[in-house]
Order: structure tokens, then C-alpha cells, then sequence
């Protein structure tokens, strides 16, 4: 045997003998997560976030690195359904209103005044209509991994308080890119304004609109006590925040990761739907502390007279036995 030949089967036992290490060290799969507003410790998108990141990296047996993006540094939230229905982004936080237009179904959970109560909301989301709703968007290339909770949302705005429906009339209010919000207030007699949320702080800052609807964790985490002077109690929509991932995404990794990817799901919606509830009803006490002027609304079932047609206009497109199915369970 010559010199030659004995380096070349050291060398060989040598990769033999070590080359496992390197093949799973190249394993580990990185998911790149964004969402639209900030990474304060009190936003309910950056609670739901960090809560799965850290859920997912102990579940994986740190086989899965979750990479946080907030501040719309992936895009908007139209942009980041968009990338997840294509491939070219992992996973999202995003406000129902975007997810919509992707499958109309989920307009069901914009109709005004459809839930009395977080709790009520949190049953049919997890309950049969959330899983109908589900695998409606599994179609379209999106995998629905759990429900988060953005709190009810509010009024405001610049112009009045409202109390009555009257109030609403003739104030301009941004409203997501969605026609639910923008048939709910056209039927209040507001002015809606469909915006993408990147614009919206400085379109009240500078008057162009006079006011949004929000929750309130939303309204502290992105400082909007600075630019506006009402906040009225509405409750007129339960926000959801779905964690998405893209199908593309989800059906490359193992069975296993699949399962600990839904593990980290559940577990961090528990705890994101915790810390939300929590946070809002002490953010609503800093809110006022920090100026806003806060009132409750004087007559919640004249609000929901005003909107009634809503639930028909949409009946077709969410689809009746759907419909009927969540009302049903709201009653």
C-alpha cells in the first residue's frame, strides 16, 4: 500500500467517523415571521409572536429557528398574505380583514357586532366554524395555525365622541382594505377611508383623515394617544389576529416539525390571549392617564339596528349554512 492510498482511507474513516455532525447542524429550518405593527412588550401581535418563537424552538428540539420581522419590515399586510400564498414568505400575524380578501368566508368574523364577549369569540373560533373556516383557506396555500386575540376594537377619532350612531356621521375614519369595514361605516353614516395601516399614523397627524377604528392595545403600542383625543368604547368588531404559515412552507417540513409547529401554535395562543386580556384593561387606565378622553357608548342595539343589513349583504359570499352555524353559536 503506498502513501497515497493509506492518506486517502485515513481520510476516509476520518468523514466516516465524523460526518454526521455537519449533515444535521445544515437541518435546522429557519421560518421568517413578520407582522405590521411594533415589537412593543404590550402589542398583541408582538405578545403572539415571541410567545410562538419561543414555544417552537423548545418543541422542535431546536431543529426550527423562528425569526421575528415587525414593523412591516417583510411589507404590508396584503404583501405578506400575498408572499405566504406564493412561497415566498413563511409565516404572518395578520388582521382577519386582510386574510378576507383570500377567502371570503372569513368575513364572518368582521360582521359588526358579531360577538358579545372574548370568551364568546374564542369558542367559535375553536370550535367547529373556525376549523370550517380553516380548511377553506388551506386551499388558497395558507395554513390557518391558531387564532390570536387583537382585542375589540374602537373608535377614534378627532372630531367627537360617539355615543350614538348619529356621532359617527360625516367623521373620516381609515378603515382597512376590506368591505365589511368599509359597508359598516357607510351604513353608521361615516366617511370611510380604506388605507394601508403604514400610512395611517400621519394621515391623522395631518388631518387628511380624522380618526381610525383599533384596539386598544394597538392604540398604546403605536402611540395613536398622541394624535387623536377620542376613544370610544364601541366593541363593534373582535379583532382576530391569525398566525399563518405559508402551505409551501408548512408541507416541506416532517411530519414531526408539522406536529410541533401546531404544539407551538396552541400553547402560544394561550398565552398570547392571556397577556391581551390583561394588557388591555390596563392600557385602557394609561390611555386616559396619557390624555384621551374616554366614554362608554350610550345604546349598543342602536348600533347593531344600523348594521343589520351588513349580515345579509354578506350572507351569499361567507356562505348561510357558515353563517347560520356561527349565529347560532352567538345566541
Amino acid at each position: 500500500m503506498n502513501r497515497r492510498t493509506l492518506v486517502g482511507l485515513v481520510a476516509l474513516a476520518l468523514a466516516l467517523a465524523l460526518g454526521p455532525a455537519p449533515a444535521l447542524a445544515q437541518q435546522k429550518t429557519v421560518i421568517k415571521l413578520g407582522w405590521i405593527t411594533s415589537d412593543g412588550p404590550q402589542d398583541p401581535y408582538a405578545i403572539g409572536a415571541r410567545a410562538f418563537k419561543q414555544a417552537l424552538e423548545k418543541t422542535a428540539g431546536g431543529q426550527i429557528e423562528v425569526q421575528l420581522y415587525p414593523n412591516r419590515q417583510l411589507g404590508d399586510e396584503k404583501a405578506l398574505v400575498e408572499g405566504m400564498r406564493f412561497g415566498t414568505l413563511d409565516a404572518g400575524i395578520i388582521t382577519n380583514a386582510l386574510v378576507a380578501p383570500v377567502e371570503q368566508a372569513y368575513q364572518l368574523n368582521d360582521l359588526p357586532f358579531l360577538f358579545a364577549s372574548e370568551q364568546q369569540a374564542q369558542k367559535v373560533l375553536d370550535g367547529p366554524v373556525g376549523q370550517k373556516l380553516a380548511r377553506k383557506l388551506e386551499a388558497k396555500g395558507i395554513v390557518s395555525l391558531a387564532c390570536m386575540e387583537g382585542g375589540f376594537r374602537h373608535m377614534i377619532n378627532n372630531v367627537r365622541p360617539v355615543t350614538r350612531p348619529e356621532d359617527i356621521k360625516g367623521v373620516k375614519y381609515r378603515v382597512m382594505q376590506n368591505p365589511v369595514y368599509i359597508d359598516m361605516f357607510t351604513a353608521l353614516g361615516g366617511s370611510a377611508i380604506p388605507m394601508a395601516w403604514g400610512e395611517t399614523f400621519t394621515a391623522v397627524q395631518q388631518g387628511t383623515i380624522d380618526g381610525l377604528e383599533i384596539p386598544v392595545a394597538v392604540i398604546d403600542a403605536n402611540k395613536y394617544f398622541e394624535v387623536t383625543k377620542y376613544l370610544s368604547i364601541t366593541n363593534h368588531t373582535y379583532s382576530v389576529i391569525h398566525l399563518l404559515m405559508s402551505k409551501r412552507t408548512f408541507d416541506k417540513l416532517s411530519p414531526d416539525l408539522q406536529k410541533a409547529v401546531r404544539e407551538a401554535a396552541a400553547t402560544a395562543t394561550a398565552e398570547q390571549r392571556k397577556a391581551s386580556g390583561t394588557n388591555a384593561r390596563e392600557l385602557l387606565a394609561n390611555l386616559q392617564a396619557k390624555g384621551m378622553k374616554v366614554n362608554p357608548i350610550a345604546d349598543p342595539a342602536a348600533f347593531r339596528a344600523t348594521v343589520k343589513g351588513i349580515y345579509e349583504k354578506y350572507r351569499a359570499t361567507i356562505g348561510p349554512e357558515l353563517m347560520d352555524e356561527a349565529l347560532a353559536a352567538v345566541k
